[in-house]
């Protein structure tokens, strides 16, 4: 495995974890301010939370650079970070329009570069 797949993958991981995370977030938040009074939610999902942004941001900084990203993909996931599950939509477009793939495997064996998806 390259690593630019490596980087690639985890990517997509951090993803999905920063938007379960956010999503725990929500629902430790509703029970704190809607139901019962419990902050347990908060207490386990707000650090694991912070952490997993943190950690999204380095890794699509790191995954920009590494599969030569454009300025405006780069702007696109890490706004994805800020509203709940944003991340999740941009995984899926980044994936969708070959910005996962590694640089090196772009190019079919023909070497031509694959027609670009809007």
């Amino acid at each position: 495995m390259s690593i630019t797949t490596l980087t690639a993958r985890s990517f997509r991981v951090v993803a999905v974890f920063e938007a379960f995370t956010w999503a725990g977030l929500l629902v430790g938040m509703y029970f704190k301010y809607l139901g019962n009074g419990s902050e347990l939610g908060v207490q386990v999902f707000g650090p694991l939370h912070g952490g997993a942004f943190m950690v999204y941001v380095l890794v699509t900084l790191v995954a920009a650079y590494r599969l030569r990203w454009g300025v405006w993909p780069t702007l696109v996931a890490l706004a994805a970070s800020i509203p709940p599950l944003g991340t999740l939509p941009a995984d899926w477009w980044l994936h969708r329009t070959g910005r996962l793939t590694p640089p090196t495997e772009h190019a079919d064996q023909d070497g031509k570069e694959p027609r670009k998806v809007a």
